[in-house]
């Protein structure tokens, strides 16, 4: 069993007309396996997408989500709308019931995304992102900006809240010959779809994947609630290795660092009480981002 995504993933693009949305398309079809099959715009509904790539790919584009999955059968969208518009195409397809939804887009403003989460609270629909890199499942199917070609199949699961770090994980599992069943980016906005907890429960219940690396950052509480989850299983016998990194130790206090979410305030956030949260929950935190490959490697082998 693959982690949300596979061979039988089928994506539409809403924003595919868009540069960006068009250089991310080109670069999924290119990726062995991922099954790029619409895109959705609400002006172009009729109209063909042609891939500039060699092979010239083309998609239909339908003027909504509900169409093109009707069309198609689609069962995962990835978002590469603007801010101003992209909680409006994430509440567009959570309404066609798209059971997998990717957004990109970073910016968007806190308030659209809690309009967002009351909406998918009630929903069938689980929302990756946004402001994350997406997710990679090697040989099967990629759905963002993850590059392909640093990825490997294999059997080390990755999460992490950076998108740079995501990439460093990967190259190094990649490196040391253990490769990936998926990288999950969950982005670092505040308010958000998919956390580590909903990413960890897929990884302990998938017999492919053998370890995992977590990767957190200062602020908020959610590599906390991961640890105190983790603890959980564990006395419920349902552990594997797993290392652990979090980015930002060096941040002065009640100052936001790069991520909207990376603020530490009111005594709660800080890398000190998430690391030795982590490792209170059997974790082995990595020295440094650049020894990711290497500590896991050395878990594994006991």
């Amino acid at each position: 069993m693959s982690i949300l995504v596979n061979k039988d993933t089928k994506v539409i693009v809403q924003g595919l007309t868009g540069k960006t949305g068009t250089f991310h398309t080109e670069q999924a079809l290119a990726y062995n396996g991922t099954r790029m099959v619409a895109g959705v715009h609400p002006k172009k509904g009729g109209e063909t997408w042609t891939s500039g790539l060699e092979g010239a790919a083309e998609l239909p584009i339908y003027a909504s989500v509900g169409e093109a999955k009707e069309a198609t059968g689609a069962n995962a969208s990835v978002i590469y709308v603007p801010p101003a518009g992209a909680a409006a195409a994430i509440i567009e397809a959570i309404e066609a019931e798209i059971p997998f939804i990717v957004c990109i887009t970073e910016g968007i403003p806190v308030m659209d995304m809690v309009k967002v989460k009351a909406k998918l609270e009630k929903s069938k629909s689980r929302l990756l992102g946004p402001n994350c890199p997406g997710v990679l499942t090697p040989d099967e199917c990629k759905i963002g900006i993850m590059p392909g070609s640093i990825f490997k199949k294999g059997s080390v699961g990755v999460v992490s809240r950076s998108g740079t770090l995501t990439y460093e994980a990967v190259f190094q599992t990649t490196n040391a010959g253990l490769g990936q069943t998926t990288a999950v980016g969950i982005g670092g906005d505040p308010v958000k779809g998919t956390e580590f907890i909903d990413v960890l429960e897929m990884f302990l219940a998938d017999d492919e994947t053998k370890s995992i690396i977590m990767i957190g950052e200062i602020g908020g509480s959610a590599e906390e609630d991961a640890a105190q989850f983790l603890k959980d299983e564990a006395k419920r016998g349902r552990s594997k290795p797993m290392v652990g990194f979090i980015a930002g130790r060096t941040a002065p206090p009640g100052r936001t660092m790069g991520h909207a979410g990376a603020v530490i305030s009111g005594g709660k956030g800080g890398a000190e009480d998430k690391i030795a949260a982590m490792e209170a929950a059997g974790i082995r935190v990595s020295p440094s981002p650049a020894k990711l490959g290497e500590t896991l490697v050395e878990v594994l082998k006991g």
